[in-house]
Formats: structure tokens, sequence, C-alpha cells
């Protein structure tokens, strides 16, 4: 005689580990792209410091204080590049067959922190690596070297007269733990709870440090020191919808969308500083 035994589901779901956001430390939100797509930036030039002639030759007939020349007044066109989309169906039937668990409120949820915070957060990434203003060669870091890898990154920052409050330093999971194994380096780990909050684990040598998952950061990624000031990454239009039984479809469309895109502005891209590995 066959049995067929009685298979029990717990009204749980194995999510999938995710970590937060952590670029609104990195970026800021300098520029305004509501009723245009495009926003231009001027860099304006400076003019040269001069001897003053207090004594000029004689039949001198010039300025006292040096050749007079106009300013450039040129521009940087910033143009939002990335438009993406996600939609998806759950049936009145799969909800309830799955005793409320695939519904479209936690769905969409889902989908924000496993799929679209990680594809910002990649590409944010990656323009700041693209356009660092400081790339040094490949090296092998270990916990015999990466104080000193992060200290010269640091001093070429302070050479690039790079504000010294409010930078910070980018690490792999696998780069922090070098950092905890250098008996060179002592972290103060004395943060706030809101910073905490925000990601950050520790502070060293006067600047933040956070830790970033090695899948949103580019193969051989080492480290990264950035003051927020010289990236922006405006998210123009962000917008997810719940339909409930529109035409075609009993249940729910869920429906999202979101325009957003980074940049590295060109006088203050020496305030990034990207260390890779070998």
């Amino acid at each position: 005689m066959a049995i067929d035994l009685t298979t029990k589901f717990a009204p749980y779901v194995d999510e999938v580990f995710t970590t937060e956001s952590k670029k609104q430390l990195l970026t800021n939100q300098d520029f305004n792209w509501t009723g245009a797509h495009t926003v231009k930036v001027y860099k304006v030039s400076t003019s040269q410091m001069n001897d003053y002639k207090r004594y000029p030759v004689e039949g001198f007939t010039g300025s006292r204080y040096g050749e007079i020349k106009d300013l450039d007044a040129t521009t940087e066109e910033f143009t939002l590049k990335k438009d993406r989309s996600f939609t998806f169906a759950i049936d009145k039937l799969d909800t309830d067959e799955t005793n409320q668990q695939l519904q479209g409120a936690s769905a969409l949820a889902r989908q924000q922190r496993e799929k679209v915070v990680p594809e910002v957060d990649t590409y944010v990434y990656g323009v700041m690596i693209s356009n660092a203003g400081h790339k040094p060669a490949a090296v092998s870091l270990a916990s015999e070297n990466i104080y000193t890898k992060i200290i010269e990154a640091n001093n070429a920052l302070d050479n690039a007269e790079v504000p010294e409050t409010g930078r910070i330093i980018v690490v792999t999971p696998d780069t922090y733990l070098l950092m905890k194994k250098c008996k060179d380096i002592t972290m103060e780990t004395d943060i706030g709870n809101d910073m905490r909050l925000r990601g950050v684990i520790s502070n060293l040598d006067g600047a933040l440090v956070i830790k970033v998952p090695a899948s949103r950061l580019p193969d051989g990624f080492g480290f990264m020191i950035a003051h927020p000031c010289a990236t922006v990454a405006p998210v123009k239009l962000e917008e997810y919808k719940i339909h409930q039984d529109p035409p075609g479809i009993s249940g729910a469309l869920v429906e999202g969308r979101i325009c957003y895109d980074a940049f590295v502005l060109e006088n203050k891209a020496k305030a990034i500083y990207y260390q890779e590995v070998s």
C-alpha cells in the first residue's frame, strides 16, 4: 500500500543576504536635475601672479599689475544615462497557495534589496574608480604593507589639497581583514551609533572606514579613499507601483523605474584615490 506523507510548508521565505547601500557617504546631491535631463557646470580659470612693477622702466605703457588677460569659462555637461525598470506579475492563486508569502509588497521590497540597490551601487563605484585622479600601479596588498599604502594615499590627497575632514576609506571584507591583522594599525572604533547605522565601522588616519561587498566592486579592487565633494550621484526619478487586478491579470502587477547616474567633477577628480591589487 502506498501512502503519500504530508508535506508542511512553513510561513517563511529563505531570503538572500543583502547589504544596505553606503554610496550616500561617498557622494553628494549638489546639483538639481528637476525639469532637466542635462546639467552644465562652469569651470572658471584664474589669473597668474605677477611681480608688481612699482618702478616701471622708461617708456612702459602697460599695467603695473601685469599683462591683462581674460578668464576662461568652460562647462562640464552631465547628462543622465541610466533609465532602468522592472516588472513582474503575481497571480492571486499564487499568493493564496504560498500561504501569503508571494505578494506584491514583500516581492517589491525584495526586488529593491537584491536588484536595484546592488546595481546602482556597482555603477556609482565604477564611475568613481574610472575617473579617480590618483591611480597608482597595482600592488599586492598584505598585512605588512596595507597601512603604508593607506597613508601614502592620504598623503597624495593632502598634496592635492583635498579637504582633510570628510574623507572615506572604502575596503572589501578581505582588505579589512588585512587591516585588522596589521600590527601598525590601531583603528578608532568609538564611532557614534548614527554613523554605524550608515555603515561606518571605524576611523583610520582621520578618515572614516566603510566596508563594501566585493560583488559590488570591480575585480582587483584593493581600496579607495574619496571625498564626497568629487562625485555627484543624482537619482532623478525613482518610482514603484503595485497595480491590483489591472486589465489582463488576476492579481498584482508590480512595476518599478529608476533614473540615475554618477559623475566625477573634473576639478575634483584628485579627491579620489584608487588602489588596485595585482
